[in-house]
C-alpha cells in the first residue's frame, strides 16, 4: 500500500493510480462514445444529402411519367370511340338482320312446334306402357315354356301307359 514511483520529477502513489485510473477509463470511453455518435451523424448526412440528390431525378423522372400517362389516356380514349364507333355499327346490323329474317314470325312457328312435341310426348308415353306390357307378357310367357314341356312329358306318359294297357291288359 506504500506503493510509490518518481516519473518526470512527480512522487505519484498508489492510491492516486487506483482513483486516476477508472477516471481515465471513464474518460476514455466517453471519447469513444462521442466520436462514435459523431461519425453515424455524418453517415446519416451524407445519406439525406444522398436523398436529396437522388429525388431530383425522381422529381424529373415522375414529371416524364406523367407525360406519359397523360399520353396514354388520350390514346386510350381514342381507342374507346372507336371501339363504341364499331359496336354501334355492328348493333344496327344485327337490328337489321332480326328484322330481314323474320324474328317475330318465329313465335309462331316456336308455338307449333311445342304442340307437335306435346304429342310426340304422348305418343311415347303410349309406347312406354305397350312396352311394359310386352315385357309383362313376355315374363309370363317365359315361365309357360318350363310348364307345358312338363305337360307334353306327362302327356307323353299317360299315351305310353294307355299304349301299354291296350297292348298288355292286366
Amino acid at each position: 500500500m506504500d506503493f510509490e514511483f518518481n516519473i518526470g520529477g512527480y512522487n505519484i502513489k498508489g492510491w492516486m493510480v487506483a482513483v486516476a485510473l477508472p477516471v481515465l477509463s471513464s474518460v476514455a470511453g466517453g471519447v469513444y462514445w462521442s466520436y462514435d455518435t459523431l461519425q453515424r451523424f455524418y453517415g446519416v448526412e451524407a445519406g439525406i444529402a444522398e436523398v436529396v440528390e437522388k429525388s431530383a431525378s425522381f422529381d424529373a423522372k415522375a414529371g416524364s411519367l406523367t407525360t406519359r400517362i397523360t399520353s396514354v389516356e388520350t390514346y386510350s380514349q381514342r381507342i374507346l370511340r372507336e371501339a363504341e364507333a364499331k359496336l354501334v355499327s355492328r348493333i344496327q346490323t344485327l337490328e337489321q338482320a332480326i328484322l330481314d329474317n323474320d324474328v317475330r314470325g318465329l313465335n309462331q312457328k316456336l308455338a307449333q312446334l311445342s304442340t307437335n312435341m306435346t304429342q310426340i310426348l304422348e305418343q311415347q308415353k303410349l309406347l312406354l306402357d305397350l312396352r311394359s306390357q310386352v315385357d309383362k307378357a313376355t315374363t309370363i310367357t317365359d315361365g309357360l315354356g318350363d310348364s307345358l314341356k312338363t305337360l307334353n312329358t306327362e302327356i307323353d306318359d299317360i299315351w305310353k301307359a294307355y299304349d301299354e294297357l291296350v297292348s298288355n291288359p292286366l
